[in-house]
């Protein structure tokens, strides 16, 4: 009875994950590689830590309209090109080199930043606030002037404004040879009298962006403070923010921002030792969501009369490499950088996973070929495991006979027939749950195996042979419209590939080498796993199915080998035992 409840709770379990598979697949817009950010709207309202520009009247509006439009400051390097606005000292334009929206030849390249007058604002930027109350301070409409450019790799550019009050702003700006900025924020005071400022940077989204909806994807607010990882989604962050919650935390180094499933831009402090304050902020005006990540000192700086003040920090922006991501933790000190990649619970498998992955892709040149082999070396380590377990399975299979002889002998009696089966298991040295071991080896690899393809931008547009030219996407053939052969494009529930059809042959194979469930209910859910789990893999990334087959061929090929020799060494038992009686008479 237990055993009957546990099957149908697996039945039950696998048909809501079937469900909820096929809703999502209906409902679920596709996705968008490019990092999503928003409409133009007004700054949101000044903020203690780190204020936004003042939203402009009418007639400051009217003023503005003479003024000659902004100069730019060009951004050029191996990775990145873009440009900096002067007019705010604002990061809003960024496209990322090496990486395109879609495999598609002549794709657009990634756009990271995008200025507020385009539909997608999104942008990092420095600036200050006068906590003395009557220092000027550079804002939103600030003009600086750049000494320099373009800005690239060992080619530092200098921004400089004077308030007219004795005071001399600067930030200092450089870039390496990937994705990350350094600011140094300065404040020389020429006057007779010491002032106080605060110095911030911080990183604007000005409403939601369109996200993945994974639940296994953490896409929000991300960092980690004190050493410990910070994750929060953006609805999440709108409710508290609704009822007057914000995150707002003291932080000795550490680093804060956004994350989207291939992309981050985030600040850390360059003085790891130096006490910050971080905040992550939500806004809504106008009935639009702004989104802020900022860092400040927790106090205004005092800068003296002849004195300079400063402040250094870095903007990441850029993709989520793991090599990459670990040499900015281990070179600058970025703690637990590499956390901004949402491994999971399984981070002691995954992220090994994908480094014996990208190792094999070193070596072969194709992460197709890598899955193939690295799911040959899992087979190699579970293999005294597994090989016990298919050989019990084939000592059932053989036993399968008796085992019918007693359900039909005692079918009146169910109790007895259980207490002669279990009888026959202890004679035969059998252990009936042996079967499920494989599939309980099976799903914690899968899961982190999963989680590799999904989150990590290496297998991004990483090709295999033949149609898949994409491991992380789902196989994009499908038999409904004969694999291209009929002009209709079926819907997603309906979405069946090659590679998912090849999975569900091998594990139907599988299925028939594995002895028949003595209960008809495991009976007839075994019977439809091979069709439950197509549909299911059918929208998964192809690299998983395809690993999912391999590893079911190799499944196959271990049990009838095993299979056959269990069966010789039962035809070697009978004879022995044949001859050993006729030597007796």
């Amino acid at each position: 009875m237990d055993q009957k409840r546990l099957f149908a709770a697996i039945a039950i379990s696998i048909g809501i994950l079937l469900a909820f598979d096929l809703w999502k697949r209906e409902t679920t817009p596709p996705p968008a590689d490019a990092p999503a950010a928003v409409s133009q709207q007004a700054p949101v309202p000044a903020a203690p830590v780190a204020p936004s520009s003042p939203g402009s009247t009418d007639a400051q509006a009217a003023a503005q309209a003479n003024r000659p439009a902004p100069e730019r400051l060009r951004i050029d390097s191996p990775r990145l090109s873009g440009s900096l606005l002067l007019r705010g000292a604002r990061l809003d334009d960024l496209v990322l080199k090496d990486y395109r929206e879609t495999v598609a030849p002549g794709s657009p390249l990634v756009r990271m930043f995008a200025p507020r007058e385009e539909l997608q604002p999104y942008f990092a930027q420095w600036g200050w606030s006068a906590a003395d109350g009557r220092t000027r301070v550079p804002d939103g409409d600030t003009d600086w002037t750049a000494s320099g450019g373009p800005l690239a790799p060992d080619s530092p550019v200098t921004l400089s404004w004077e308030n007219g009050q004795g005071q001399t702003f600067q930030i200092v700006l450089s870039l390496d040879r990937n994705f990350m900025f350094q600011a140094e924020q300065r404040v020389v005071n020429n006057a007779a009298e010491p002032v106080q400022v605060l110095p911030w940077a911080r990183v604007r989204r000005e409403t939601t962006p369109r996200t993945e909806g994974f639940y296994i994807l953490h896409e929000g607010f991300v960092g980690v403070l004190n050493g410990r990882l910070n994750e929060q989604t953006y609805s999440s962050a709108k409710e508290d923010a609704n009822r007057g919650i914000a995150l707002e935390q003291e932080t000795t180094g550490g680093w804060a921002g956004f994350t989207d499933k291939y992309w981050l831009s985030a600040i850390a402090p360059v003085d790891t030792a130096q006490p910050m304050r971080a905040a992550w902020r939500h806004v809504a005006e106008g009935g639009q969501d702004r989104w802020q990540v900022d860092f400040a000192p927790p106090s205004p700086l005092t800068v003296a009369a002849g004195a300079t003040g400063s402040l250094a920090t870095r903007v990441f922006a850029g993709a989520k490499e793991v090599h990459l991501l670990d040499a900015y933790q281990d070179n600058l000190g970025i703690t637990n950088f590499d956390k901004a990649i949402d491994f999971g619970w399984f981070y002691f498998m995954t992220k090994p996973f994908f480094y014996a992955l990208d190792f094999l892709f070193k070596m072969f040149g194709n992460f197709g070929v890598a899955i193939l082999v690295f799911t040959v070396a899992l087979k190699l380590l579970f293999f005294p495991l597994a090989n016990k377990a298919y050989k019990s399975m084939a000592r059932m299979k053989v036993l399968t006979p008796k085992m019918t002889e007693i359900r039909e002998r005692y079918k009146d009696d169910p109790a007895k027939a259980q207490q002669e089966m279990m009888a026959l298991y202890r004679t035969e040295k059998v252990n009936p749950a042996s079967g499920c071991l494989p599939i309980l080896i099976q799903i914690p690899v899968f899961f982190a195996l999963y989680k590799v393809l999904f989150v990590t931008i290496e297998m991004r547009h990483a090709p295999f042979f033949g149609w898949i030219r994409d491991l992380s996407a789902p196989d994009p053939t499908n038999l409904f419209n004969l694999f291209g052969l009929i002009p209709w494009d079926p819907p997603a529930m309906l979405h069946m590939p090659v590679w998912a059809i090849i999975m569900g042959i091998t594990m139907f194979v599988q299925q028939k080498l594995n002895p028949t469930p003595p209960d008809p209910i495991q009976a007839k859910i075994f019977t439809w796993m091979p069709v439950i789990f197509t549909f299911m893999l059918a929208s998964f990334p192809a690299g998983l199915v395809i690993y999912w087959s391999w590893n079911n061929l190799l499944s196959v090929a271990q049990q009838w080998y095993i299979m056959r020799h269990e069966r010789a060494a039962r035809r070697q038992e009978k004879a022995l035992a044949k001859s050993g009686a006729k030597a007796k008479g």
